[in-house]
Formats: structure tokens, sequence, C-alpha cells
């Protein structure tokens, strides 16, 4: 099977360097960019694509092998990329994909130009001397809900991780994008993503990086944004007025604005 098939990848834009590749966060698809990845079009070739189990990829294609852990995502871009013959990109990831670029970019940095992390985190649990935000109870306890009641899990969790309650119909895309996942899959996912400890990976990363930290964030508060611009040679990082997990949704044009300000720096 074609990787652009397996992933639904779509290609927008002109064929202007670089190219913008853009990855969604858990329980989400390519539909979260809309309001950002086409305005990159007008000047730049624009790729987004499905994590494979999410959105219009193709369901057949999951392994739990393969998936088991964030590498698994990582060589799937890789693997986009290649068939593309894509180099010098810039990727923009959402949340868990930040991490799952900057595997990539560990394995092959010649792909890639320039990181843009969206609300990264390389550990969700505090450990000494990290605060990852979430106790390894925490985890333990969201990982049973998810297996006791999925649908519920997602209606209770997606507006918080959106935040912005004054704006319910953001917390509500999001639920649906998450009771549109297969239960199993997104329950692995979830566990790969919650329990992933990336902080050495950052110590080994060469492409520069642009960290945008959004205000209140649930998943990924503060502490963790500035550790990984800390431990992230060549990184910059930029603190959102947006509050919530996903300004690509909250505040698409601050986030646009941002990533638009880094690329003419950069």
């Amino acid at each position: 099977m074609s990787v652009v098939t397996r992933n639904n990848v779509k290609i927008i834009g002109s064929a202007a360097e670089p190219t913008i590749v853009f990855a969604h966060g858990f329980g989400c698809d390519q539909s979260m960019w809309r309001f950002i990845a086409p305005r990159f079009a007008g000047k730049h070739r624009v790729v987004l694509y499905d994590h494979v189990g999410f959105g219009q990829s193709d369901l057949a294609a999951y392994s739990p092998q393969r998936y088991a852990s964030l590498q698994g995502y990582a060589d799937d871009l890789l693997e986009i990329l290649a068939e593309l013959n894509l180099h010098n990109v810039v990727f923009v990831g959402h949340s868990v994909s930040s991490m799952i670029g900057l595997l990539a970019a560990n394995v092959e940095p010649d792909r890639f130009s320039h990181l843009v992390l969206v609300g990264p985190s390389p550990r969700y649990i505090d450990d000494d001397g990290y605060r990852g935000g979430f106790s390894a109870t925490d985890i333990d306890e969201l990982l049973e809900s998810l297996d006791s009641n999925y649908l519920g899990w997602s209606s209770a969790m997606a507006p918080v991780i959106m935040g912005n309650p004054e704006r319910p119909e953001l917390g509500a895309e999001l639920t649906n994008s998450f009771c549109r996942t297969d239960p199993a899959i997104a329950r692995q996912f979830a566990e790969v993503t919650f329990r992933s400890d990336n902080r050495a990976d950052l110590s080994k990363a060469t492409v520069p990086a642009l960290v945008l930290q959004c205000t209140d964030d649930v998943i990924a508060p503060y502490e963790v944004g500035a550790y990984v611009h800390e431990h992230l040679a060549g990184s910059e990082l930029v603190v959102l007025a947006a509050t919530g997990h996903c300004p690509n949704l909250s505040a698409p044009d601050e986030t646009f604005e941002a990533i638009s300000a880094y690329l003419e720096r950069g």
C-alpha cells in the first residue's frame, strides 16, 4: 500500500520551498490544521496527513506492534517524506506529534530545516526535579477511565484539554473527534503518549526549533515548554496569549503569526 494512501496524505499550495508538513495530536486528524495550513499554501507547498488509526487513514494498516512506541509514528513520517522526495521541510507538530517530529529529525536530520513544536511535552509524568503535569497515579486513572468508558472519558476530558470554556463549541469539536476514533487504538496511543519519556532525545537534536507554549495548558504546563526550550539547542520559546492546549483551533491567528514570524527570521 502506498504511504500516501495509508496516511491520507494531502498536498496543497504551490511548489515553493520550503515544504511545510503538519501533524496532528492525540485523537485528532489533519482537519485540526484547517485554520492555519491553507494560509501558508500561497507561498509554500503544504503537506497534511493522518496518523495511522486516526482520521481517514487506513485503519487496516494499524499494528499494535509497530505503534507500541512513538518511534513507529516517526517512521511513518520519514516514509512520507521519502515517498514525496522531501528534504529541508518545516515540520509543525501539535502535542504528541512534537515528539514524533523530533524523533524523526533525530534519525534523518537532513529531511528537516526547522521544527515547530506546539504544546510539546517530552514526559507527562512528574519526576525528581521535573514537572510534567501528572502523577503516575493520574495516568493510571486516566487509562482506567479509557478502558471502562471511552466515550464518557472523551466527553469529560476533551473540553478540559481544549480549555476556553467560554467557547464550548471548541470542546464539542474535540469531543466529537475523540469519539470518532476506535477506542482500542485510542487507548494504546494514550498509553504510548502519556507513558513516554523523550527527555534524553532533546539533547540529540540538531534541527533548529520553535517551541510554542500556551497559557494555562493543563496538558503541557509552562514548566514543560521551558524545559523543552532549555534542553533543545538552537530553540526559541514563544509563550502565546492563547489558553488551553489547542491554539490551532482556539487562536489560529496568533498561532499562524508566531509560525510565520519564526520562518521569516529563520
